[in-house]
């Protein structure tokens, strides 16, 4: 884990939504899975940082998708995320495919994320609204959504994560979300929002955050996610001169998630 907190950055940064990180349940091994089509890319990432490539099966993803198939993720008491619509079982849920990519929920810094939404929902008033900086599947967007926002914004720079949030909104008969194919270093909103939530690497939260200040009402939220335990210092000194003030920070593994508020 020590190598893994070195080295993670730059492993993001090479191989990005292609890499995975399996966590033993002790939290002190892991290892670091790159899948690429491209062998030459595999092997610069192999003469970077060691390692060994193999082969996966033809089906590996489906057989991937039918072991995940059985596993749910609960919110609080007001939701379940769930792969498939056979495992709702009467409780309000959502239904987030095990093979979709750009994340199902499972992932500490999205579960984290969820789980201040829920509660953050529960102290605000009917109409409340939210933008969710770097969406992937949409899974807050649609969580936000379930807790009664009435506006409802998803951003993300890939056209794919973009289009599997849209056919998950479908999934879930789910309607008034304006999803946006953007940059969230330039994007802008024709309204304050109660909530800004982004889940996105620590460097990039930083360059962002006085656009995502400006984002929030007074009073509003922001829950910020995607940050390692060593980065908290740089991230909290990047909000110093930001009209934010840190209310809670949650810790899972090596990841952090932060929530903080904006002053009326």
């Amino acid at each position: 884990m020590r190598w893994l907190a070195a080295n993670e950055g730059e492993l993001r940064r090479i191989a990005g939504d292609q890499l995975a990180i399996i966590e033993t349940g002790s939290g002190k091994t892991a290892t670091a899975e790159v899948a690429d089509d491209d062998r030459q890319r595999l092997e610069r990432v192999r003469r970077r940082f060691g390692g060994r490539i193999a082969t996966l099966p033809r089906y590996w993803l489906s057989n991937f998708s039918r072991l995940s198939a059985k596993r749910s993720l609960r919110i609080g008491k007001r939701l379940r995320i769930v792969r498939r619509r056979t495992h709702l079982q009467g409780f309000p849920a959502l239904i987030i495919p095990a093979g979709a990519a750009f994340g199902t929920g499972d992932h500490a810094t999205t579960a984290m994320s969820l789980n201040l939404l829920e509660r953050i929902s529960r102290m605000l008033a009917p109409g409340w609204s939210l933008i969710d900086l770097g969406t992937g599947t949409g899974v807050l967007a649609l969580a936000a959504k379930r807790f009664g926002a009435e506006k409802v914004c998803a951003i993300d720079l890939d056209p794919t994560a973009i289009s599997t949030a849209k056919e998950n909104a479908r999934l879930n008969k789910i309607l008034g979300i304006e999803f946006r194919v953007s940059d969230v270093r330039t994007v802008t909103a024709a309204q304050k929002f109660d909530i800004v939530s982004a889940n996105l690497f620590s460097d990039l939260l930083i360059e962002i955050s006085p656009r995502l200040a400006r984002m929030l009402k007074g009073g509003g939220f922001a829950i910020l996610s995607g940050i390692l335990r060593n980065q908290e210092r740089d991230l909290r000194r990047g909000f110093r001169c930001l009209p934010l003030r840190l209310l809670d920070i949650r810790q899972r593994g090596k990841w952090i998630t932060l929530l903080a508020q904006k002053p009326i």
